[in-house]
């Protein structure tokens, strides 16, 4: 029989045995209320670049999933998507902070997206004993979308996503799968159309349609701050009735807008708790889920 023997040499010193214990008192309320519950992750940013968070986050996501919580991962891919134009010597372009996406640049990005990224996530959770299965928005047609115009201008094979068919992940989460989602969607007209689709959006709509009960988006940043120059002024928690109030005191702005908007759209479609966390500070998914201090903005 195997056993696994604790690492001694990574064990904090400053911890005793008593400091330890109360860490899984604390916890042991989080694990009872999260069982057999749906929370949707959207993984992208430094989370993804760097080798050491990736293994962190990917063995959250293990210890999740093996007490009973039902994982949704949904990533997304820009940095590697550029990175590929770049080795082709095209040139990545941007309309309003959306990528246009012309017919080249779609082949690309669901090369990387369901072909590369996709399966190397899926990889590193089995490597830490997770069960997972990779998919994109067109299988079983899980995404579908219509193309969209941002401010009259055309953005190529950009969609917006207009429905969700959660099926194909209700079946894989029964049987204690990891479904992992690339957001390449299918067009509505059937006419065999793909669209890139903003992966923070999808990610927010797959949590309504799956009655999750959170929503985390993995950032850069350590949520929503008071000042930009000082990590230390992180608002915790705001009311949705608040927002609008942030966005025109300048509190919210540049690309926190559309993370902002994102949990709003899972808040108002039913979804309890929304949550920006950083993604560069180690098992910040595992300090939110399971301790009494939490991390990052919640938009309740």
């Amino acid at each position: 029989m195997n056993t696994i023997e604790p690492n001694i040499e990574e064990i904090d010193p400053r911890l005793d045995n008593a400091h330890w214990s109360d860490v899984l008192v604390q916890a042991l309320p989080y694990f009872k209320h999260w069982v057999g519950k749906v929370v949707v992750v959207k993984y992208g940013g430094n989370a993804m670049l760097n080798a050491d968070l990736k293994k962190h986050v990917m063995e959250d996501i293990v210890l999740l999933n093996t007490i009973g919580i039902h994982v949704v991962l949904v990533h997304g891919g820009g940095p590697e998507i550029n990175n590929m134009l770049g080795r082709v010597g095209k040139e990545s372009k941007f309309i309003n902070g959306l990528r246009y996406t012309d017919a080249e640049t779609m082949e690309i990005v669901q090369m990387v997206l369901t072909g590369k990224l996709n399966k190397d996530i899926v990889a590193l959770l089995l490597e830490n004993g997770g069960k997972a299965v990779g998919l994109s928005g067109v299988d079983s047609g899980l995404l579908k979308a219509v193309k969209i115009q941002k401010d009259g201008q055309d953005l190529g094979f950009v969609g917006e996503v207009t429905e969700v068919n959660p099926e194909i992940l209700e079946s894989l989460l029964e049987q204690n799968f990891i479904p992992v989602v690339s957001t390449v969607a299918l067009g509505c007209d059937g006419d065999n159309v793909r669209y890139n689709i903003n992966a923070d959006t999808a990610a927010a709509k797959i949590a309504v349609a799956l009655h999750a009960e959170k929503f985390v988006q993995l950032t850069n940043v350590p949520g929503v701050l008071k000042d930009v120059h000082d990590p230390k002024s992180l608002i915790q928690r705001i009311h949705i009735g608040d927002v609008e109030k942030y966005i025109d005191e300048g509190i919210i702005a540049g690309g926190m807008i559309p993370k902002i908007e994102c949990c709003m759209l899972a808040r108002n479609g039913g979804v309890p708790r929304t949550h920006i966390i950083d993604g560069r500070v180690p098992h910040s998914l595992l300090i939110e889920m399971f301790s009494d201090r939490g991390i990052g903005t919640m938009i309740y």
